[in-house]
Parts: C-alpha cells; sequence; structure tokens
C-alpha cells in the first residue's frame, strides 16, 4: 500500500529502510498505469526513466539531497529536459534541452519527475477545464471543477500521487486549485522564483507556485526551488528570513462585511466565519480593512491592458496557428491585441495609486486573510457561462501579483456537500516566511486529514532548541543545501536560516584545480561585482570554531555585506588564488554555474 507522501512520512520511510525509491517507483506506476481516463497528466516519463532516476539516487548519500526520493509533477508550462513541453496545445509543442531553472534544483535536491500535469490552456483561466486534454477530475466530485489554471498539478497531489507539483500563478491559478482540492497552495513573492524556462502567461506577473499536503512540506520545497537567476530578467535577490516565531499578538484583516462578496453561495461563508475564530484562538486580532483598492486592482488584470502581455506572450504562433487554441481561450487571447500604448500608461498610473492605497494596509495589520474563492461550479455551469464564472473566482486571487503580494492558501474545513474549503493569508512582498508560520498553525488546529487521501496530518517537528549564543556563518560554493560539503555543517548540528545575496561589491570565481569544485568569493569595489547567492548557517560557538579551524587555504572567513545591508560572518577568497580561476560572477550563484555546467 502506498504511504502517505508527505515529506516528514516519506523521510521516515527512507530512513528506517522500509521504503526505497526504487520501491516507490514501481508501486506509484502500478497506480498510474492504471488511471487512464482522469485527464490529470499530459505526459508521463516512461518506466524505465523513472527507475533511472531512483536507482541513482540510490547510489548518493541521502543525508545531503533534501528533497531525496520526493517525486513531484510538473505543470506542463514549465520545462523538463526531454519532455515535451506544450502548454497544453499540442500545436505549441517543443522539447527542451535544459530544465527550467526551478526543476533544475528541484532535480539537484533529489527530486524525482513523474511527469507533466494538464492546465488550462496557455495558463489561461481557474477553472480547469479549458484544455484539449479533457478536464481533471476534481477527486473530491467528478462534475466539480478542479480549478485552474494548475488543474493537474493539483490533482496529482490531493490524490496522494506525488509529494508536492509545480504549478505556475499569474491571476491565482496555484492557489483556487488548492481551495477546491484541500491543498496548501504557495504563490510566492514574485521573483522569488525564477520562470527561466516557463512559457509565459504575463511574463511580468508569472510566478511558479507550488502544491502540497502541508504547509510545511510547501515551504521547505519552495525554499529549495527559490533563488537569484541572473539570466531571467524577472528575478529578485530574497529578503525573506524562513524561520521566524509566530508571535503573539498579531493582526489580521478582514474586509468589512459589506465588502464581502460570495456570489450566492450560501455555505462558505459560515466556514470562513469558523476560520476567523480559528485565528483569534491563534492569537490574533481581527480588524476590519478597506478591500475596495484589493478588489479594484483585481479588475485590471483582465479588465486592463495587462492581457496584452498575454498576446505577446503567444502572438507569433497565433499568426500561423490560430485554429490550435482552444475556443475560449483564443477570445481571451486576442483581446489583447486591442488596448493602446496609452491604455496601459493610463492603466499603471491607476494601478500605483491602487497600490499606495493597499499599502496602507500594511501599516495596520500583519496579514491579510481572504477566502480563496467565494464559491465553486459545475462543469456544466461553466460551460454555460466560461468567462463570467472564470471571472467570479478571481476576485479575491487576481490583485496578488499586481500588488506585489506573497500569498498562501491552506485548507480551512468542507462544507456540507463535502467539498473542501480554503483561506488565503497575504501579505506585503517577501513576507512568505511569516505566512507560512501563521499557516502552519492554522493547518495543525484545523486539518484532519491531507488532500483527498485518509492520511492524516503529521505532527509538527519538534523545534530544536538554539542557543542564543549561536554564530551564523554565510556559505556560497561547496557547502551550500545538496552540495558535497553540506554534510560539513549538518554534522556539527548546524541548521539554515535563510537565503539570501551578498550586496553588489563581490565577484564569484570557479577555483581551479580543487576537489570537490569550489568556489572563490572576492570583495571589490561597490557596483563592480553583483548579487551572490549565499545561504546563512547557524551554530554553536564550539561547532562553529571546530569548523572554521578546518577550513583549508585558499579560503577564509571575513564579513560578507548582504544585499539588504547587514553584514555576516562567511567565506572569502585569498586573491592570489585567482589566479588561473574563471570569473562566474554573471551566473549569479555556485548553483547556477554548476547546472549551467551540467
Amino acid at each position: 500500500m502506498l504511504p502517505s507522501l508527505d515529506l516528514t512520512t516519506l523521510r521516515a520511510a527512507y530512513a528506517a529502510g522500509t521504503l526505497t525509491p526504487t520501491a516507490l517507483v514501481e508501486q506509484l506506476w502500478a497506480i498510474l498505469a492504471a488511471q487512464t481516463d482522469d485527464a490529470v497528466w499530459i505526459h508521463r516519463l516512461p518506466l524505465a526513466d523513472l527507475l533511472a532516476h531512483a536507482r541513482r539516487l540510490e547510489t548518493l548519500d541521502r543525508a545531503k539531497l533534501p528533497l531525496y526520493g520526493v517525486p513531484f509533477a510538473i505543470k506542463d508550462n514549465i520545462d523538463l529536459a526531454g519532455a515535451p513541453t506544450t502548454a497544453a496545445c499540442p500545436a505549441f509543442a517543443y522539447t527542451p534541452a535544459e530544465s527550467a531553472f526551478v526543476v533544475q534544483r528541484l532535480l539537484d535536491a533529489g527530486a524525482i519527475p513523474i511527469g507533466k500535469t494538464n492546465l488550462d490552456q496557455f495558463a489561461t483561466g481557474l477553472v480547469g477545464v479549458r484544455s484539449p486534454h479533457g478536464t481533471p477530475k476534481n477527486p473530491f466530485h467528478p462534475e466539480m471543477i478542479p480549478g485552474g489554471s494548475s488543474s493537474g498539478s493539483a490533482c496529482t497531489v490531493s490524490a496522494g500521487l506525488v509529494s508536492f507539483s509545480l504549478g505556475t500563478d499569474t491571476a491565482g491559478s496555484g492557489r483556487v486549485p488548492a481551495s477546491f482540492q484541500n491543498l496548501v497552495g504557495v504563490k510566492p513573492t514574485r521573483g522569488w522564483l525564477s520562470t527561466r524556462g516557463v512559457v509565459p502567461a504575463c511574463r511580468s506577473l508569472d510566478c511558479v507556485s507550488v502544491f502540497a499536503l502541508t504547509v510545511g512540506d510547501a515551504t521547505a520545497v519552495t525554499q529549495i526551488a527559490a533563488g537569484y537567476d541572473s539570466a531571467e530578467p524577472f528575478s529578485r535577490p530574497a529578503r525573506s528570513e524562513f524561520t521566524p516565531p509566530l508571535s503573539t499578538p498579531f493582526r489580521f484583516g478582514v474586509p468589512a462585511a459589506d465588502q464581502l462578496e460570495w456570489f450566492g453561495d450560501t455555505q462558505n461563508p459560515a466556514l470562513f466565519a469558523d476560520a476567523i475564530r480559528t485565528i483569534e484562538s491563534l492569537g490574533g486580532t481581527k480588524i476590519e480593512i478597506d478591500f475596495a483598492p484589493f478588489r479594484d486592482a483585481a479588475r485590471l488584470l483582465y479588465e486592463g491592458p495587462w492581457v496584452a502581455e498575454r498576446w505577446a506572450a503567444v502572438r507569433a504562433f497565433h499568426g500561423k496557428n490560430a485554429d490550435a487554441i482552444f475556443p475560449v481561450t483564443r477570445k481571451i487571447i486576442e483581446g489583447g491585441a486591442k488596448p493602446l500604448a496609452v491604455d496601459a500608461f493610463e492603466a499603471l498610473y491607476q494601478l500605483a495609486a491602487l497600490r499606495r492605497q493597499a499599502d496602507a494596509t500594511w501599516t495596520q495589520v500583519d496579514t491579510l486573510l481572504l477566502p480563496t474563492a467565494a464559491t465553486i461550479y459545475t462543469r456544466a455551469q461553466l460551460e454555460a457561462d466560461p468567462i463570467t464564472l472564470n471571472s467570479r473566482l478571481g476576485h479575491y486571487t487576481n490583485f496578488a501579483n499586481l500588488l506585489d503580494t506573497a500569498a498562501l492558501a491552506v485548507p480551512a474545513g468542507f462544507r456540507a456537500d463535502g467539498l473542501p474549503f480554503g483561506i488565503t493569508f497575504f501579505g506585503p512582498a517577501w513576507s512568505d516566511a511569516r505566512l507560512a508560520t501563521l499557516g502552519a498553525a492554522f493547518q495543525q488546529a484545523t486539518a484532519k486529514t491531507l488532500g483527498h487521501t485518509s492520511h492524516p496530518l503529521p505532527p509538527p517537528a519538534p523545534a530544536t532548541p538554539r542557543a542564543s549564543s549561536e554564530i551564523h556563518l554565510a556559505v556560497v560554493g561547496a557547502h551550500l543545501s545538496g552540495q558535497p560539503l553540506n554534510s560539513q555543517l549538518t554534522e556539527r548540528g548546524a541548521h539554515l536560516v535563510r537565503s539570501t545575496h551578498t550586496a553588489n561589491c563581490y565577484r564569484l570565481h570557479a577555483l581551479a584545480g580543487t576537489t570537490p569544485p569550489k568556489p572563490g568569493l572576492l570583495r571589490v569595489a561597490p557596483g563592480d561585482g553583483a548579487p551572490i547567492e549565499i545561504e546563512i548557517w547557524s551554530l554553536a560557538p564550539a561547532a562553529w570554531a571546530d569548523f572554521v579551524a578546518a577550513i583549508p587555504a585558499p579560503l577564509g572567513i571575513g564579513t560578507l555585506l548582504l544585499a539588504d545591508g547587514s553584514a555576516v560572518k562567511g567565506f572569502l577568497c585569498e586573491p592570489a588564488a585567482l589566479a588561473g580561476a574563471e570569473d562566474i560572477t554573471h551566473h549569479g550563484g555556485w548553483r547556477a554555474y554548476r547546472a549551467a555546467k551540467k
């Protein structure tokens, strides 16, 4: 019998030796081979390829791979090397030679890709029914829509077939399916996860999203997938702490009662009221806020000129293959050809005013709480009125990327008809960790089972006491998570504090003749370098001293300046060691350089 694939349970099974990656792949394949009519998958990797992934992992050190043997699914607008990317449009298909930036990071961490999942074509829709491959079945009721556009990605996790999946989220595609399928959905701060290797919808707004069974799992995967990508113009250096405590009391905002819109739904309002009471029990103080600027910004996404970005993404393809585009999708995208440049500027001015109003909310509250979706529809209802009902599903989601917020969708109970309901926590950009802390506490207080499985929510991992005297250390190369020397930190009891970037006064070099390969970080004049990805780890003083004493020349420890203006002790390199070294600064970090080498 397939175990729960949440990370806590899966890691315990691997550690106990009761499961191996090969055995897991064989069990999954037997289940998937019997499922031929659910329209969830567009492409699954052949069994031989999956077994090759699993057997390769079994030759490696499990302790060095944070996602060792973890199966995952990929929305089919995100590249996986050697597998076709179609964006749910067969005529658009191509086979990439390289995986998307985020996919490669997950592969490097030991995750096993099972396949590519169905979606609303070109990621246009929140419904999950706009695909020539059919409509993925909502596991809770086959006549209800699964939510989109990341429909198949959500279905795979909810059914317990993968531990997590990747989606994308421009208007709510990583949150609405989570709500409809009893899942966690992370819509990270825009630019934290690189979109290189993702078919664009609205390129300036697109985010890669993560579906998982628990908030802890979603957070762990997001941290591994995230990272500054110097080759992606919309990538942004992170400013997010990963381990803040849930401080109480905290303030959470909800719309005034007359601003809550349910579109006639009679069951969800009571569940939202229950969620408010739960959050109050966790130490939250409810504050009513003016939802108008968020609502008005949401309307801009499809009623304003941003739809022109969707036209820009597929215009060349449309010119030769218009009839290959799904009818509703084609109608929406072709509308993007109409706005003028003046419309774009006028909308930008309007958005700037709305953003200023919305920003004032964050001086009043620590997080904003909203229903993920006001209601849910049947497939027949969507077929009768596809655009209006889709728009209603974006009422509480469409503003997020326009207003530069982070968002976390969390399950919040079940309706009388057995369908799940979800809520979403919002915060300003780079509040991802705060949302994760609150979301995890809420899930522990409310959840009974995971997705559509009967598996119970695992208990939270016990907190490890940390001495206030611990010392932080920045690592830049072979000591990063998943890299060959990371065990030198973990075996000394170190724990990861955060991933971040240096200030722009450093250059990174690949040192010659080092085993395993190592980089050297050199400080230069401000502006002559670039932000370099680093991780900050924390060690007890004795462990810190023992670690530093073992560092071989030409590396040493100095003071690193970070992008946020703070400073930390970390690895630096002697200038004399750079003879024959390759300057790899343009990659933005050691992981990106190593991925490019592959």
